[in-house]
């Protein structure tokens, strides 16, 4: 199957949540064997408009994130000009989508929206007119669902799917030491590990240990508050890891908190959970991370210091996992079979199966 990703900014550019997701597809279908094209801005240099980097075939429409206008107007023609059996677009910039669906048409090719939220969705004329431009929505949580839907959709037209994890990379990292508490996110002013801190700070009588995985522009200010609430001899800040240390973290750690304020997808705290630890989230509005632990009994779900502290006592209790197979749905190949299963959807609804 060809198919076309349409994303102005890539990871090139940024990297950014949205384009991280767009990319991971991108490899999935690589590695299934797919003709895989992505219509985007320019990030190599020189003035070839095609470039093909690990068996990705790149399209600059554009030269520069300056040419966002050019990017738009050439994207219809270098789309049909593909023949694509599907157009996948982001909906960052929203008229991206728009354009897009101009060119699948041309093409006479389905499209699919990839709606992943971060930074919110704005109800703009942009906005609603990409949502009612294309054949289907795709978003990655329940929350970014009700957003979308603001935007007038019908709910019928939107599917839910998480991002991705390896559970046989799982399967192949061998556990670190235990560690009763886990925490790991950039610490930047949405973190909120004050909550964890704070809550943990109610258990000063009990014996634990707590890692924080992860770097950033907060840091000194965690790294203060653990010494003003007199935990700091029992917190260790890893800073930043690569993937197979965190894993093997997630292995030897019980509980993993998740308390972050905003989080469209907890893709960190789903690794987490598939190798073997309790999930314990602090509610919030805008973050998706409690569906992961909704009627499961290795979850639990707080909306105060003092629930959360009492959540890490109830945990206590719970065996120890280094693995669990109720995520093995989040797999890489399970949620690469659900996108071809909607593109086939789309083409035979379109009448080009």
């Amino acid at each position: 199957m060809r198919v076309a990703f349409v994303s102005f900014e890539t990871i090139y550019h940024r990297d950014t949540e949205t384009n991280q997701r767009i990319h991971s597809l991108l490899e999935l279908l690589r590695d299934r064997g797919h003709d895989v094209h992505h219509f985007c801005a320019a990030f190599w240099d020189g003035e070839i408009d095609v470039f093909e980097r690990d068996e990705i075939t790149y399209h600059g429409v554009c030269h520069s994130l300056e040419a966002s206008s050019s990017f738009l107007l050439r994207l219809p023609v270098a789309i049909a000009r593909t023949s694509p059996d599907v157009v996948h677009v982001g909906a960052r910039p929203p008229g991206q989508a728009v354009a897009a669906s101009w060119g699948a048409t041309i093409a006479r090719a389905p499209t699919l929206l990839e709606w992943y939220g971060d930074g919110g969705v704005s109800n703009t004329w942009w906005s609603r007119r990409a949502a009612n431009s294309v054949d289907r929505i795709i978003t990655p949580s329940d929350l970014v669902t009700t957003w979308v839907r603001e935007l007038g959709v019908d709910p019928g037209k939107i599917d839910v799917v998480a991002n991705p994890i390896d559970l046989e990379r799982i399967r192949a990292v061998d556990p670190a030491e235990n560690v009763d508490v886990i925490y790991a996110r950039r610490l930047d002013e949405d973190a909120n590990l004050e909550s964890l801190f704070l809550g943990l700070a109610e258990l000063r009588g009990r014996d634990w240990q707590a890692t924080v995985i992860g770097d950033g522009p907060e840091r000194e200010t965690y790294e203060r508050l653990a010494t003003d609430l007199r935990i700091d001899d029992r917190v260790t800040f890893a800073g930043d890891a690569p993937l197979d240390e965190r894993i093997a973290a997630y292995r030897g750690a019980h509980v993993f908190a998740q308390t972050a304020e905003h989080c469209v997808f907890p893709t960190e705290m789903l690794w987490a959970l598939a190798s073997g630890c309790i999930g314990l989230v602090e509610y919030h509005a805008e973050s998706s991370a409690h569906e992961l632990v909704e009627g499961w009994d290795r979850g639990f779900r707080t909306t105060s210091e003092e629930e959360l502290a009492d959540a890490i006592l109830e945990a206590s209790d719970l065996e120890h996992r280094e693995y669990d197979e109720r995520f093995e749905e989040y797999d890489i190949d399970d949620v690469c079979d659900r996108y071809l299963t909607t593109y086939r959807a789309l083409q035979k609804s379109s009448g080009l199966l």
